[in-house]
């Protein structure tokens, strides 16, 4: 069933991946803001989550297959996480003013959706696996 919480927050994912990089900059360095777009590696995370997500969502009638593409997707999160808080480490604050921009908090919006999904995506599991043992 396409209704059930877990997809809202998958739906939620692919939102957020595909397109709040477009309008939310990842960090600024002096006059020039940088987004997710104009980095092709960060654009292809971001777009990999999104694409993952969907398919995730549309992949409803196979609860383990959905719980194995978030496991994956939660994977990508965390890579895209640890690009970023080197990136962020690595900026100099001192010689050109630089700030981090609010689209560095995506993969850790998307990392609490996913965790989200997986619970009730286990709790439907184990609601079909209770049904199953009292036929």
């Amino acid at each position: 069933m396409i209704q059930r919480i877990q997809s809202i927050y998958l739906l939620i994912i692919s939102i957020m991946a595909g397109l709040l990089p477009v309008w939310a900059p990842l960090w600024k360095t002096g006059e020039t803001e940088l987004f997710a777009y104009d980095h092709p590696w960060i654009k292809f995370f971001f777009l990999a989550i999104a694409v993952l997500a969907l398919y995730a969502l549309l992949s409803f009638k196979n609860r383990k297959k959905q719980f194995i593409l978030n496991r994956l997707n939660l994977f990508l999160n965390l890579i895209l996480l640890g690009v970023f808080v080197f990136r962020s480490l690595n900026l100099s604050g001192e010689a050109a003013l630089s700030e981090k921009g609010i689209g560095m908090l995506i993969p850790i919006l998307s990392i609490v959706f996913l965790v989200l999904a997986n619970k009730a995506i286990k709790k439907d599991e184990d609601l079909v696996k209770s049904v199953d043992r009292l036929r």
